[in-house]
């Protein structure tokens, strides 16, 4: 179900009517050399360099939409704006706005209202709940975002794809963190996965990684990856993977 902001329930829409508007799913993430995205208390730690931070806006400013998870959020309360004006400018010119659509799964609606994705920059922003998310909280999120209530207990993301595509959203880049990233890739819905290996050790058992959760115990259904490109940057090293069916 979708929620616009001032505006009410939507409409439902069912994922099996849907699935061929489902949008491609890029992943980008900065890692450790020891494969670490930020310290065990969920720290931000800068990980690459500037080569790297253009690189990932350009990225950004050529999709239709950006997802984090509540974690993400709530641990480094990131905005998720395109930064280069001349990348804002390009958006425009082609007839879209600055910024992309920014998207946050957050199942117990936990966002706070002065989160920067909520407020900076223009552009629409979605947030994607659970069923048993508080109805105040909700309510107060349509203020200021369009909601999808989608899953009873957690977000269901094959359905949020469903919505997303609906919307006019054909890319999707997502920015972590583990949990969710490891819950797309766990769906089938991940195509491709940028990983940025800088020249740091973190450590920490503790410390989130690319896909987190209770993950695989049997290998045949690990998720199995193509090497697209590999390239040195800034002091570190940049791999392209695209996700095999």
């Amino acid at each position: 179900m979708i929620v616009c902001p001032g505006t009410g329930e939507y409409k439902n829409y069912h994922s099996e009517t849907l699935m061929h508007m489902r949008p491609s799913v890029v992943v980008n993430v900065a890692m450790s050399a020891d494969g670490k995205l930020s310290t065990r208390e969920r720290r931000q730690v800068k990980i690459s360099g500037s080569n790297d931070f253009a690189r990932v806006d350009r990225l950004k400013a050529g999709c239709d939409a950006v997802m984090v998870g509540i974690g993400t959020v709530l641990a480094d309360d990131p905005s998720l704006t395109v930064k280069n004006p001349d990348l804002k400018a390009e958006r425009q010119q082609g007839g879209r706005p600055e910024h992309p659509v920014r998207v946050v799964i957050d199942s117990g609606a936990r966002i706070p209202p002065e989160a920067a994705i909520l407020n900076k920059g223009d552009g629409l922003r979605v947030v994607a709940v659970a069923e048993r998310a508080d109805p105040a909280r909700v309510a107060t999120l349509r203020e200021k975002a369009t909601v999808i209530t989608a899953g009873r207990d957690e977000v269901d993301l094959p359905r949020v794809l469903d919505e997303l595509g609906h919307m006019g959203i054909r890319r999707l880049m997502v920015e972590g963190g583990g949990t969710l990233i490891a819950g797309l890739v766990r769906a089938g819905l991940v195509d491709e996965i940028y990983t940025y290996i800088g020249s740091i050790v973190i450590s920490g058992k503790d410390a989130p990684t690319l896909a987190d959760g209770e993950g695989w115990v049997r290998e045949s259904d690990f998720a199995r990856l193509t090497l697209a490109d590999v390239t040195r940057v800034d002091d570190g090293v940049l791999l392209h993977w695209t996700v095999r069916r």
